[in-house]
This record gives C-alpha cells, structure tokens and sequence, in this order.
C-alpha cells in the first residue's frame, strides 16, 4: 500500500518501484463566498455514505483509490480509429499489480504497448488514467477500464481475494498469443479465412458449390515451441497442423491467400 507524505521532488518506493514523485502541497483552509458564510448551517440528513460495489467477494463503500481492487479490462481506439487496444489490469488496493496490452490494426501500437506494459504495473488507476501510455487507443482503453473498475465492474467482483497476479496469461493459452481473427471478403470473390483462434489458416475446405465447410490450420504458437525444442521446421510444421469441419469432404482446398 502507498505511504502519501507531504513534499516535493523526492524518491518515494511505489509498491517496490522507485519512482521520482511531485506532491504538491495543499491548504485545507476553505474559502467561502459572503453568502454563504452568512448562511445558517443545515444537517446532511439524508447522506448514508456510498453506494457499496462489489470486489473480491466484498461489498466496499469505495471512498478513496485505495479502496478499488479488482481484475477487468477496457477496449479502446484512436481518432481515426484505425486501431484498438484491449487492456486488462489486475488492481489491488489501487495500485495496479498487472498489466496485459494488447493492439490490433496499426504496427505503431504494439511499440507503444511495449512502454505502456513498462509504465503501468506499480501506478495507482487514477495516476495510470492520467499518465500518457503513448498511444491514444491505449489511453482510450484505460479510461474504459477506470470507468468498469470505479464502479465494481470486474471479472474477480465475486471471486475471494480476486484473481492471482498472472491471471492475465490466462487469456492467452498455453502459447501466450493473443486471440486473433482476421477475415476478409469481397462481393466478387467472396469470404477469405486467414486466422482463427487455432492459428493461421492454411486452406480452405469448399463443397461442389464452392460453399466453405471447413479449414485447415497451423499454430505458430505451437510450431514455435516444437522447434524450440529441437525438431527441425518441416516436421514442427506438421506437428502443429490442424483442422475443423468437414475437411475431409471437400471438393477442393484453396490457398486463402493465393486463391
């Protein structure tokens, strides 16, 4: 848990993170309007406190960052929205302990993922929200996720204690890749699969009619590891072929990128 001292410009350990900090020091002495000071002064009656959220298997009344646990995502995109971020964060206590960036459609992303995966583990959410995480669908997507969290909106609202730092790997399988689909079509030459949840698609399984009724794939995420292991390509390759559907009555098998 944070230790919040008064000062400025001084090295403060952030959840075992050195990290330079700025404070800046704040009077509590209010300053009132003559109207108001000459008005008389009526009870709060009604006020019973926040609304309790759900976290961990717990009803909090969150009043201050330190209140927010909890694992969740938020999806974000950039002004021209020519890309988008899925980002999960694991909190606990306020402080974000994990962090899973992932980017689709723009190459610029994943570098600023790589910084943001640097910058946000050790950050309260509201410093994190303020912080800029290099590319705007990034920031979007922590936005997202501040406005899901605040409010008692996670995967782990109902799991005690919540979920274990490295749940995030999780949504990746075994292969740590994350989940991809990319499909392309054309109203002249019709539907083209290239990647599935299974891999990247190698063929295309079409009836007489030229219907799809299935298709074959490669993971790389598995022909990776087979070739880290020691086989040689070709057989890592056939090793981590697949299919789905009824490959096996097909009229014929095209090339997705080349047919």
């Amino acid at each position: 848990m944070r230790k919040y001292e008064r000062g400025t410009n001084r090295i403060q350990q952030i959840a075992g993170v050195h990290r330079k900090t700025f404070i800046i020091e704040r009077s509590l002495k209010m300053i009132y309007s003559r109207e108001v000071e000459e008005m008389c002064p009526v009870a709060q009656g009604v006020h019973h406190g926040a609304a309790p959220i759900p976290e961990e298997a717990k009803w909090v009344q969150a009043k201050e960052i330190k209140d927010i646990s909890g694992f969740t995502h938020g999806v974000g995109w950039c002004a021209p929205q020519q890309g988008a971020c899925k980002l999960s964060l694991n909190v606990k206590e306020g402080v974000i302990q994990e962090a899973l960036v992932e980017t689709i459609g723009c190459s610029g992303m994943t570098h600023s993922a790589a910084m943001a995966a640097e910058i946000l583990p050790g950050l309260t959410v509201l410093e994190a929200l303020n912080t800029d995480l290099v590319c705007d669908a990034i920031n979007t997507a922590m936005r997202e996720l501040f406005l899901q969290i605040v409010y008692g909106r996670s995967q782990s609202a109902f799991s005690e204690d919540g979920l274990a730092v490295g749940a995030g790997l999780e949504d990746l399988g075994k292969g740590l890749r994350s989940q991809v689909g990319t499909m392309y079509g054309t109203l002249k030459k019709g539907p083209r699969y290239l990647e599935m949840a299974e891999g990247y698609v190698t063929g295309i399984a079409l009836d007489a009619d030229d219907e799809i009724i299935g298709y074959q794939f490669v993971s790389l995420g598995k022909m990776t590891d087979f070739i880290k292991k020691g086989d040689d390509p070709n057989t890592a390759w056939e090793k981590a072929k697949g299919q789905y559907g009824r490959v096996a009555d097909a009229v014929k098998i095209i090339d997705p990128r080349k047919e």
